[in-house]
């Protein structure tokens, strides 16, 4: 990707290695471990540096403390590249409006990698910081991409991929604990 670009063909694993390679770089803690094959996310929510979002975390980001069907507007064409308005490709980010919370590009672009296992009946009002599942065989993406239409890059909308998955329309996005 260009500088300008969001972080894209890059599979779950390349995203979990990233926040723990920026973490060190930083000083700070790393979130995730590997112990004998298996990756684990020790610390949880209170890990200090950087790490990929729970599906909750990204979705209460996206919707920016508003109602709006996509990530800062009810119109797609305000806040989200998609099949109709893309040119068929990635687009550069923060060129559409920011969410109430300042955020760019949360509906659109490409898919964003979040820390949960897929669980069909997600629901994000059940509990405080709800996570998903503790094992599974897919991760789930947010925030839809250039390659679908609209109706994909609702603040609600979410996928399943393969953690081994990399293509042009699925990235990532890291956060870290505000200290």
């Amino acid at each position: 990707p260009e500088a300008e670009e969001p972080a894209y063909c890059v599979s779950w694993f390349e995203a979990v290695r990233f926040a723990n390679k920026l973490s060190e770089r930083d000083g700070l803690e790393q979130c995730y471990e590997v112990v004998n094959g298996m990756l684990y996310w020790t610390k949880g929510l209170e890990c200090e540096g950087y790490r990929l979002p729970t599906e909750a975390e990204w979705e209460y980001t996206a919707r920016g403390g508003e109602d709006f069907v996509y990530a800062g507007s009810n119109e797609a064409s305000d806040v989200a590249w998609f099949w109709e308005n893309s040119e068929k490709m990635v687009q550069p980010v923060g060129r559409k409006k920011p969410n109430k919370y300042g955020v760019y590009d949360m509906s659109g672009n490409v898919w964003e990698w979040c820390w949960d296992w897929w669980k069909r009946d997600y629901s994000s009002d059940s509990v405080t910081d709800p996570r998903g599942p503790s094992s599974g065989s897919y991760r789930v993406s947010r925030g839809g991409s250039w390659f679908r239409n609209a109706r994909n890059a609702r603040a609600s909308f979410r996928v399943i991929s393969v953690p081994s998955n990399r293509n042009d329309n699925l990235g990532f996005r890291l956060l870290r604990k505000k200290i």
